[in-house]
């Protein structure tokens, strides 16, 4: 009983032999560093624990509307770009299908791979998103393993891209 994490307490643990890869990663600069704009932070956590789940050195950069997002993106350099953006469709202040379109305005941001991932399943959110230059539209999984499973697709489409 000693040792047991009291129910409700998160607590991330890293091994020292993971901690060498951590460092190895970002000092050669292979660090995923993925930007994520979701207004419901109960969307928001299912994502970030997924992809944290499948690429523990990952850099998440979390934002509750698109403007917010934009206006990170703006204050990077060049090299500090995230390796792909997700976006959720229904946010305040500035749509995913907003930023979408400004984003992919901007020369800066085509190599970036957008991907829309929302709970409207509604045919015209992802007509409108795929021919707006989202690199897929996918509908929020129900379950925890199937948002691993879309977290797996979403690091692998990052280190193809980067």
């Amino acid at each position: 009983m000693g040792g047991e994490i009291p129910e409700g307490i998160n607590i991330l643990v890293l091994p020292i032999l993971n901690l060498s890869h951590v460092i190895y990663e970002y000092m050669n600069g292979n660090v995923v560093r993925i930007l994520i704009a979701d207004d419901d932070p109960e969307d928001l956590e299912l994502i970030e624990e997924a992809l944290l789940s499948v690429e523990p050195t990952a850099e998440l950069h979390t934002f509750a509307d698109g403007l917010s997002a934009y206006e990170y993106l703006h204050t990077r350099m060049d090299n500090d770009l995230p390796s792909l953006i997700i976006l959720d469709y229904n946010m305040p202040k500035l749509t995913g299908i907003d930023l979408l379109l400004r984003l992919n305005a901007q020369t800066r941001y085509k190599d970036i791979p957008k991907i829309v991932l929302s709970t409207s399943s509604a045919g015209p959110h992802k007509h409108e998103c795929m021919v707006n230059g989202a690199a897929a539209y996918i509908v929020k999984p129900d379950s925890m393993t199937e948002m691993h499973n879309v977290a797996k697709k979403l690091v692998a489409l990052c280190r193809h891209y980067r």
